[in-house]
């Protein structure tokens, strides 16, 4: 199995082919007490499943999925790389096409910001409003336009899967339509065929 890594942003999505008999894995770097959320959907492939496996930074298994077609996942992390893998083995000629969406919370980051602003800030008030008051206007704001652009993210994998489906169903209906064309053609001359030997039959028994 291949192997890559992210860098540590709060939010990440990524859409990958994952070939028949293939294991493909994926690395991700954690900060202790940190959140790491985990979805994934397969968007194309036969039987639209996949394993999937998720591992600690001491090799524990955390988390498996079998042959599942899509998954959410949360844990509470600690200091470390944390593995995640798609599996793909059990299948011998369909590929799959993954997206996986990485959500991380905790990392440290914004506690530092909040910590630089205060060091620019003289007096308990600022415009009539607390800092405390700003920040956490400015902090739900933010959440909400991530927790907008998770959706639409996820909206877009649906929308990617169903489209696939809808075309695999597409071309379905359009080849068995083409067998029963030929069938009702063969039937019919077959037909035309036996009708004709029949009065062929009869004018020469006459003569």
């Amino acid at each position: 199995p291949r192997a890559a890594e992210f860098s540590p942003s709060l939010d990440s999505d990524f859409t990958f082919t994952l070939p028949a008999g293939r294991k493909e894995c994926f690395y991700q770097p954690m900060r202790k007490e940190a959140s790491l959320e985990l979805e994934y959907q397969v968007l194309d492939g036969a039987g639209l499943d996949v394993d999937f496996h998720l591992l600690s930074p001491k090799g524990e298994t955390l988390v498996f999925d079998e042959r599942k077609s899509d998954g959410v996942h949360t844990v509470e992390t600690e200091d470390g790389d944390y593995m995640f893998c798609f599996d793909n083995t059990f299948s011998t000629i369909s590929e799959k096409v993954i997206f996986f969406e990485l959500i991380l919370d905790n990392m440290g980051e914004d506690g530092q910001d909040e910590e630089d602003w205060k060091k620019y800030v003289t007096g308990t008030d600022l415009l009539d409003m607390k800092l405390e008051d700003i920040l956490e206007s400015i902090n739900s704001v933010k959440a909400r336009l991530s927790k907008s652009v998770q959706i639409q993210t996820l909206l877009r994998a649906f929308e990617a899967r169903d489209r696939n489906i809808q075309e695999s169903n597409f071309d379905r209906v359009n080849f068995w339509s083409m067998v029963n064309l030929g069938v009702m053609v063969v039937v019919s001359a077959v037909q035309v065929y036996m009708l004709k030997s029949l009065f062929e039959d009869k004018r020469k028994s006459r003569t």
